[in-house]
């Protein structure tokens, strides 16, 4: 199994910026990816950014390009979320997630963290 967890969350104005962290432990593959989504109330989960291992190509949602960036640190098994220039569209549950490969669709990734809460007000 494989565990992850975020961190980082938390309440922020417009404009500000916060920098998300997932930690992996547990049994972990050099081809697997690490991928970020987010979940506001009322709507489906959505893709934000991943990122592949093994050769560090990033992607990300449209909505997000410019603003947020993704990055790891294959040392420490983890994963960074790097978020500026929030909106209050951003608000929402921001999950870490994993799996074999790289992917933008939440039903292929194989595990999953408890996600922590990003408010956007102002």
């Amino acid at each position: 199994q494989v565990q992850l967890v975020e961190s980082g969350g938390g309440l922020v104005q417009a404009g500000g910026s916060l920098r998300l962290s997932c930690a992996a432990s547990g049994r972990t593959f050099s081809n697997y990816g690490m991928g970020w989504f987010r979940q506001a109330p009322g709507k489906e989960r959505e893709f934000v950014a991943a990122i592949r291992w093994s050769d560090n190509n990033t992607y990300y949602a449209e909505s997000v390009k410019g603003r947020f960036t993704i990055s790891g640190d294959n040392a420490k098994n983890s994963v960074y979320l790097q978020m500026n220039s929030l909106k209050p569209e951003d608000t929402a549950v921001y999950y870490c997630a994993a799996r074999t490969g790289t992917g933008r669709t939440p039903g292929t990734y194989d595990y999953w963290g408890q996600g922590t809460q990003v408010t956007v007000s102002s």
